[in-house]
């Protein structure tokens, strides 16, 4: 069995005395929180913020940093922001939680904000700020399996620990905290465990996509723009509004994007983010083409059935097509079309 997550519980003052639910505790409330408090604007507080709110809390969310979903581009949090706020949710960002007190039997989160303090009530508050491996009291010290500086159990690439007949996935072995990474290490670790000493194959994280459960849903694979930026990676960018979409207008969801980074000049797919109605499902196909080094010329001349929302995967790499046209051959056309009129 693996060891199970600790979630990480900030240290404000008073906060043990107000009992914070966490992202497994909160399942066992029997009764709708009037006023619930999330502290976190990542993908777990963000999808629980907004799930409360629809089932008619009174939700406050608290982040400190300057916007949403930070490892996403601005506009990813914008867009998510945008739909929080008209649904009632009131978003509090760059605020610093500084103190809980209970005051005239009111739970009461004391934050800094620029040079305001601020008073947010509420009846029931959720941590959603991180999540480390709980390591401890599995027998791991007493076998002397070594861990990482971050408190993970140390892997190598075939997702073994110093003990090469003892394997570790998921959450405890990191480096990512997703269902589906555990699943794909364990195939590995299985198929490792099988084969020894005959075979070993490396954890292959070339391309690993995620998604952010929120309405409208968002999901990545590869880099995004502020990445590209930070490890100075050159690229360009093309765009494609989901809002033109037959489909996303016919079922009511003609929102969202689909942002494609590619190498200058060419169409190799360097990261896709998209944000829109079953993001996550539209993604699988440039999974697909990232793992198998498949460019947008090659989603463009694949047939898409009309009218779906995968259509919109083609539809971007129909953007990035035009934006690469060669204009001396378009120049060329239109005289040869001009002679052949006569």
């Amino acid at each position: 069995m693996l060891p199970e997550q600790n979630h990480f519980i900030p240290p404000i003052p008073g906060i043990q005395e107000i009992n914070p639910l966490t992202s497994d505790t909160i399942w066992e409330l029997r009764k709708l929180p009037k006023r619930l408090l999330v502290l976190g604007g990542g993908p777990i507080g963000s999808e629980l913020a907004q799930s409360f709110a629809r089932l008619g809390s009174q939700v406050t969310q608290v982040e400190m940093a300057p916007r949403l979903l930070i490892r996403e581009d601005t506009d990813v949090s914008d867009t998510v922001l945008s739909r929080f706020r008209e649904e009632g949710i009131d978003v509090r960002l760059e605020h610093i939680g500084k103190a809980f007190i209970i005051e005239n039997g009111e739970k009461i989160l004391i934050t800094d904000y620029k040079t305001q303090s601020i008073k947010i009530p509420f009846d029931e508050v959720l941590c959603a700020i991180g999540r480390s491996a709980n390591v401890t009291g599995y027998g791991l010290e007493e076998l002397g399996v070594k861990l990482t500086a971050r408190k993970t159990i140390e892997t190598n690439p075939f997702q073994e620990t110093n003990y090469p007949n003892i394997y570790a996935v998921g959450d405890v072995a990191g480096p990512y905290q997703f269902t589906h990474t555990a699943a794909h290490q364990a195939w590995y670790a299985a198929v490792n465990a099988l084969l020894r000493p005959f075979k070993k194959f490396r954890t292959d994280y070339s391309v690993i996509p995620w998604s952010t459960f929120t309405d409208p849903e968002v999901a990545r694979v590869g880099l995004n723009e502020q990445e590209a930026k930070e490890q100075n990676i050159p690229f360009e960018v093309v765009n494609y509004n989901i809002g033109d979409l037959d489909r996303a207008i016919a079922d009511g969801e003609a929102h969202g994007f689909v942002k494609v980074l590619t190498k200058p000049g060419k169409d190799k797919i360097l990261g896709v983010t998209i944000v829109g109605e079953h993001a996550g499902d539209l993604l699988a196909e440039f999974v697909l083409a990232m793992k198998y080094g498949l460019g947008l010329n090659k989603i463009l001349s694949t047939i898409h059935i009309y009218p779906t929302m995968a259509e919109a995967n083609k539809y971007v790499a129909g953007e990035w097509k035009r934006k690469h046209a060669p204009e001396y051959l378009y120049s060329w056309l239109d005289r040869f079309h001009a002679w052949r009129r006569g």
